[in-house]
């Protein structure tokens, strides 16, 4: 019997489509994307979803505000998203829409088995509550008026609700982050939410009656199901809850990547409910940063906002991916501009990978017809090419998978930056000159950096490492380490075609001006 292949599962923040993408969402689907790529290569059988939160006040609002009705908005926003992720090259395996019939069959789903497990009761509710993040808050927590994360006034609201009993989860949440201490990261969000739990946990309300715009309450529709219990389960709905062939085998989730913002939701109030309706629990929540341009807070209104279509249109998504995951750290909020762009841009893909590329495949054009030489007399640097290669894949492995997506690539870097130096030092066109035998070994080994240089990067810059690839005929797939070791892996004698410059040096002056 075949084994089956090892399965993987991340997920994305399920996005509110009350406004259009901006670069936060690219740059965080770009990392899931990223993450997926890599596990799909070593021959993980992956899942990757994300999808539209639609059920919140502040996308009915902003429905409203466009003389649309919700469903109508909403669908015009998906593909907005949809569009944003396909120009950054994102494949995500599953795109739940919350308003979906199948997430309503989870949401529903849930919600029984919490009411049957007794965790759910119906009560008063008074206390301020936030539009934008669907959240209600104490006179304690609100600051002057607006909601503590979103700097937005707040409402004051009196209704019936049904409740969950979150209260009852404080000891058991505390044990999870006891057992499990990488369960949320990176560590000050750990002690971040450690903090909110031991500081006491009151139950919070999961039902509004206020709106009609939601999925009804299973037995109780004058009242719809709050918009957090029916965006989280999307995660559940991406594999097929409850009883579909993918949940079995996918679900618990890996890892959770969101935003900082809303990590109490992910890391508290998620597990509690799971562990209320006997579903397992994810394996991590990771809570990435925000990015800010030149030093400030995005911000529409201010004018300090980059659209991200055009930053692809402009420079193209393998650049936009590359400078994004390199600048701007996975665990940390990170800085953006268009002067850092092109630095990075400039120094790390033209200089750098681009002038390998080109410089090894135009020398074994010129020297040996495009096709790969053989193996002759070797010397030690040439070992030290090959040992730069056994060191830094492993470190990239790791941090990929710990989703230090920067670290990785400065791994990746040392690589290729070890490969242009080799150039230097073996000065492959002295060895054509002087009829030097060690010719053909140089260009071999060149080649060779390059393919694993090119399957290091696949995940992060695909258009250009697939070019690369079909031009040396290389299978982008495998275990990384097993194909370090098969050095040299090309065949005598393969075609080694030149292609288009990659990445074309930018001008610095020239693009700073045009902005």
């Amino acid at each position: 019997m075949t084994r089956p292949e090892p399965s993987f599962y991340v997920t994305a923040a399920i996005d509110y489509v009350n406004g259009d993408p901006h670069l936060g969402h690219a740059y965080e689907k770009i990392g899931c994307d990223v993450l997926a790529r890599h596990r799909r290569l070593r021959g993980d059988d992956v899942r990757f979803t994300v999808g539209s939160d639609e059920h919140s006040q502040s996308v009915e609002r902003a429905a409203r505000a466009a003389g649309m009705e919700p469903a109508d908005y909403c669908t015009r926003q998906v593909d907005a998203f949809k569009t944003m992720m396909r120009a950054f090259d994102v494949e995500p395996t599953s795109f739940v829409r919350t308003s979906s019939d199948a997430n309503r069959r989870t949401s529903e789903t849930l919600w029984r088995a919490l009411a049957d497990a007794g965790h759910i009761y119906k009560d008063w509710y008074r206390a301020w509550f936030c539009p934008f993040c669907e959240q209600f808050y104490t006179e304690k927590e609100i600051v002057a008026g607006m909601c503590p994360i979103h700097q937005t006034p707040v409402e004051w609201v009196e209704e019936q609700n049904w409740f969950f009993r979150l209260s009852e989860f404080a000891e058991p949440l505390l044990d999870l982050y006891e057992r499990e201490p990488d369960f949320v990261v990176p560590p000050p969000r750990r002690n971040e939410m450690l903090s909110v739990i031991r500081g006491g946990l009151t139950d919070i309300s999961i039902s509004r009656g206020f709106s009609t715009w939601g999925i009804p309450v299973p037995g109780d529709e004058s009242q719809v199901i709050w918009v957090w219990l029916d965006a989280l389960p999307a995660y559940l709905t991406g594999v097929g809850y409850p009883d579909g062939d993918d949940f079995a085998r996918f679900w618990p989730a890996d890892v959770h990547v969101v935003g900082k913002d809303i990590t109490r939701f992910h890391s508290v109030i998620w597990p509690a409910i799971l562990m209320a309706a006997g579903v397992p629990l994810p394996r991590k929540v990771h809570a990435h940063g925000f990015i800010t341009l030149a030093g400030e807070k995005m911000s529409k209104s201010r004018g300090i906002f980059i659209e991200p279509m055009q930053l692809v249109d402009q420079f193209g998504s393998d650049a936009v991916r590359w400078v994004l995951l390199s600048e701007v750290p996975f665990d940390r909020d990170g800085d953006f501009s268009i002067a850092k762009f092109i630095d990075r841009y400039n120094a790390d893909l033209a200089n750098d990978y681009g002038n390998l590329v080109s410089r090894t495949t135009k020398m074994v054009q010129r020297y040996f017809g495009g096709r790969v030489p053989a193996l002759a007399e070797r010397a030690a640097i040439d070992d030290e090419l090959r040992s730069t290669a056994a060191r830094v894949v492993p470190v990239y492995d790791a941090a990929i998978d710990d989703l230090q997506f920067s670290e990785a690539m400065a791994a990746a870097r040392q690589l290729v930056g070890r490969a242009n130096k080799y150039i230097e030092q073996t000065a492959p066109w002295t060895l054509q000159r002087d009829g030097d035998a060690r010719l053909g070994t140089v260009c071999a080994e060149l080649l060779e950096a390059v393919r694993v240089s090119t399957m290091l990067l696949h995940p992060i810059i695909p258009r250009a490492t697939a070019r690369v690839a079909a031009e040396m005929g290389l299978a982008l797939g495998g275990d990384l380490t097993d194909e370090v070791r098969s050095w040299p892996r090309l065949a005598e004698g393969a075609p080694v075609a030149v292609g288009e410059i990659l990445f074309p040096r930018l001008d610095r002056e020239a693009v700073l001006a045009a902005e």
